[in-house]
């Protein structure tokens, strides 16, 4: 039997829950903020976040405690975030790959999109892509002509990573195929290419420009609409006739579903005020990333990318068959 509240009980619920809210939002944080970083200690993803944490701390009035959770390609940390408590004191630091790849390769016990409240765009990367020294192409055109007619070796950090998925996005433009060889990380990736062993690896310019510096690799195209501030002479692949041919590594900031509306704004204003930190700036800056326009640095904008990211990716991943391992 269905039983029917009188109205006025009705908005008396619904004052109810909008003065916990906003008590909940007074309060907010009372205790240090958790960020689950999906990933080991180290990585580009871990250091960005622990330059950011300290000024973070400073609008926040509490520690943002970083809290390091690998496994499974980052889906055991990002799981985490999804069963905790929607308060604002735990949040996903997350990443294209965990945040958008992940969807197309695994069979997730959350939904990437409506299991989280976006808070923050974080700063980017664009990928590089780069050759070893003995290559004879110099430009991105004569490196789609070589690896017509040559057998290509591309080195990627792991299956299904950024790198790998813009591997097979380089196959399909150059309409060939290449032997993909996949390391357990990027340092091992990197040190073949230097010594030759392999002819490709796309990955991030804080990883090869120390190299390219150094003439021990060749750099082909920077994969975003603009070239690069730390390499101004690396030529874009739109430059090149490749247009639209592009691959960031942005890095987000995630609450559980349900924590409220102005908590979330709350702490998408102290990421705000983070990136705009001359001293933060320039230390990002220094390490080749790229800060987010103003008008990026929303939650709209930030859940706005990730689903045009699924839309765009999951179908080039699922054509591939490319599986974790």
């Amino acid at each position: 039997m269905r039983v029917r509240r009188p109205l006025f009980m009705i908005f008396a619920l619904y004052g109810l829950a909008a003065s916990s809210g906003v008590a909940m939002a007074q309060n907010f944080p009372s205790r240090p903020v958790t960020g689950i970083v999906p990933a080991p200690a180290g990585g580009p993803l871990d250091v960005l976040v622990r330059v950011m944490a300290e000024r973070m701390r400073q609008s926040l009035g509490q520690p943002l405690v970083i809290e390091n959770v690998g496994g499974a390609g980052g889906t055991v940390g990002v799981g985490r975030v999804v069963r905790a408590t929607p308060d604002g004191h735990t949040l996903s630091v997350g990443y294209l790959g965990t945040h958008v790849l992940n969807g197309a390769f695994f069979r997730l016990q959350y939904d990437l999109l409506k299991d989280f409240e976006p808070v923050a765009m974080l700063p980017s990367t664009p990928l590089l892509i780069a050759g070893k020294r003995a290559l004879p192409a110099n430009s991105l055109p004569e490196l789609m002509d070589w690896l017509r007619t040559h057998s290509a070796s591309v080195a990627t950090p792991g299956i299904g990573s950024p790198s790998h998925v813009m591997g097979v996005s380089l196959q399909n433009l150059a309409g060939t195929s290449v032997q993909f060889v996949h390391y357990r990380g990027g340092g091992p990736a990197l040190q073949d290419l230097l010594a030759g062993h392999i002819d490709l690896l796309i990955n991030q310019p804080s990883i090869l420009l120390p190299h390219l510096r150094e003439n021990k690799i060749k750099v082909y195209a920077v994969l975003s609409k603009n070239r690069l501030p730390q390499a101004p002479d690396i030529p874009t692949a739109d430059e090149q006739g490749a247009p639209d041919f592009h691959m960031s590594v942005w890095h987000g900031l995630w609450a559980p579903k349900g924590t409220p509306k102005n908590i979330v704004a709350m702490l998408n204003a102290a990421v705000v005020e983070t990136m705009a930190d001359a001293t933060v700036r320039s230390r990002l800056i220094e390490m080749g990333y790229v800060i987010p326009a103003r008008e990026q640095q929303t939650p709209e904008a930030l859940g706005a990318l990730q689903k045009a990211e699924i839309e765009k990716w999951w179908p080039i991943i699922k054509a591939a068959g490319i599986k974790p391992e």
